[in-house]
This record gives structure tokens, C-alpha cells and sequence, in this order.
């Protein structure tokens, strides 16, 4: 990666040519590092729970799910954590910094290595195959999965427009400064726990198990490090993060009856034996520095 180099002057001086000895350079990557530090994510969850609550609220008397194990709620709800980090980075750097993280939605030219696309669009496709058959493995009878390209088309869509709402938020906004503290990995983990913690109020509504809950939140921690993971190797890519989203739940719908059939302990297992194994080869504090033997 080419880093571009930013001369710091005194008020008043002008440069061009060698730096002088009195000025100094920053590189970007201290730059963004210095502006990552500045979010605050405590903040910005308080934030995104306060923004929940109306919703959550509303869930309780609102019955109608317009997917199957999708509240009613969640088509807004989803929004939270983007208008969340949409404020903050308004008061932090303005109209400019809002502009600057809205393009983030479709900055997949950070993708240099294309390489990276096989992992967002077929990791998940590919779990939800090896669940399908570990099940059938285990005796259960399943039915053949039917995926009418269209519906399928719109799923993806309506999906897609989620997961920005959230990534925006999560990836766009959150993930860096956690990781500047604490490592790729442990802000992993630690913002997985706290977006499977604000799922909750949703799948209680629409009636799953507290057993059901646990494992899903075992997959979703696990498939939040996976994005760290892809979003580290692919130059930060918001964009690419919310594909790699978009497919946990395309493939949960697409699973034999709408999802109904879909294994959560199952899930879990292959999603967190995936997320330790790229942990392992990778790294844990950046997740992307590979480790050839």
C-alpha cells in the first residue's frame, strides 16, 4: 500500500520541497489512527440502545413479520447503528465527515485484492452447505432447498440495504477505535457481544428459546470477528463487510422453509471453528498479517 505523507508547517509558512528541519510528517496511517481515537463507542452504543428502545417498545405489540423470524420493528430498527454514528460524525467533523462516511456504503475500491471477494460472498454460503449436511448427516430429514432466482434477487436487496444500515455503524464507525485499544480480535469479540446483546430484544419477540438465543449469539460473536477479518484485509472496507452481512442472512433464509430448518447450535460450531482458525493463521491483534508456517 502506497502511504501518503502529510507535512505539518508553523501558522503562516508555506512549503515546497524538501520538508524543513522544523516541520514534521505524519503518515496517514498515524492520521486516521489519531482520528479513530477521537470516536468514542461507548458513546455511540449508548446511543444506538437509546435509539432501539422506541422500537423495541413497538415490537411488544406489534405482531407482523414481513419475513419470516423478522419482527415488523427491525425494517427501522436495522438504521439504529448508522444514524447513531451519523450524528457523532457530525459533531465530531461536520458535513464533511458525514459525507465522507456515507461513501463508505460503496467503497469497495479499497478491495485492491480481489481475491477477498471469494471469502464475503461464498464463506457463509458455504457454512450453511456443510450445516445442511451435517444435519442430514445426524438423521434429520430435510427438505431440498428451493431458491426462485427472483425472490432470491429481492431477499438479497432488501438485505443488502440492512446490513448497510448497520455496517455504517458497527464497521464504519465503531471497530476502529476498539481496535486501536485492544486488537483485532478482542474487538471482535467485544462488539460481537454487544451486537448479539442488542438482537435480543427482537428474537424474544418473535418467541426463540433462550437455548436457540445462546447459540445464535455464539455465531454472531463469531461471525463479527470473521468480519474484523475481512474488513482488516480488504483496506476497510464498510462495503465488503456488509456483503459478507448480507449473506448470513440471505443463506438464513434460504435454508430449507424459510430458515425454520436452520441449525443454530450447528451454525455456531462451524462459524466459531472458522473464526479460530483464521485467528490462528492470522493473527489476533490485526487478523491480517498471514502466517505461512
Amino acid at each position: 500500500m502506497k502511504t501518503i505523507l502529510k507535512t505539518i508547517l508553523p501558522p503562516g509558512q508555506k512549503f515546497g520541497g524538501t520538508p524543513p528541519e522544523h516541520a514534521f510528517v505524519i503518515d496517514e496511517d498515524s492520521l486516521n489512527t489519531i482520528a479513530s481515537r477521537s470516536k468514542s463507542p461507548l458513546t455511540f452504543f449508548l446511543m444506538v440502545f437509546a435509539l432501539s428502545l422506541p422500537f423495541w417498545l413497538a415490537g411488544a405489540l406489534a405482531t407482523l413479520q414481513p419475513l419470516p423470524g423478522i419482527p415488523l420493528t427491525a425494517l427501522i430498527i436495522v438504521f439504529c447503528p448508522a444514524t447513531a454514528a451519523i450524528f457523532l460524525v457530525h459533531r465530531e467533523s461536520k458535513t464533511a465527515g458525514v459525507r465522507k462516511l456515507l461513501k463508505r456504503s460503496f467503497d469497495f475500491k479499497r478491495i485492491k485484492e480481489k481475491i477477498w471477494c471469494l471469502p464475503i460472498v461464498l464463506l457463509v454460503p458455504g457454512v450453511a452447505i456443510l450445516q445442511f449436511g451435517l444435519i442430514r448427516w445426524m438423521g434429520v430429514s430435510l427438505p431440498i432447498p428451493q431458491i426462485p432466482a427472483l425472490k432470491t434477487l429481492g431477499i438479497f436487496l432488501a438485505m443488502f440495504i440492512a446490513a448497510q444500515g448497520e455496517e455504517l455503524g458497527w464497521s464504519g464507525y465503531a471497530i476502529d477505535p476498539m481496535q486501536d485499544r485492544w486488537g483485532a480480535f478482542l474487538a471482535g469479540i467485544l462488539l460481537g457481544l454487544v451486537w448479539a446483546i442488542w438482537h435480543i430484544v427482537p428474537l424474544v419477540q418473535v418467541h426463540r428459546s433462550p437455548v436457540w438465543i445462546a447459540w445464535w449469539c455464539l455465531g454472531t460473536v463469531a461471525a463479527r470477528v470473521l468480519i474484523v477479518w475481512l474488513y482488516n484485509n480488504t483496506g476497510k472496507s464498510v462495503f465488503g463487510a456488509a456483503v459478507f452481512h448480507t449473506m448470513i442472512n440471505v443463506s438464513w433464509q434460504l435454508f430449507p422453509i424459510h430458515g425454520s430448518y436452520f441449525d443454530q447450535r450447528v451454525n455456531g460450531l462451524i462459524m466459531a471453528f472458522a473464526a479460530g482458525i483464521v485467528t490462528v493463521i492470522w493473527g489476533p491483534r490485526t487478523l491480517a498479517r498471514y502466517r505461512s508456517a
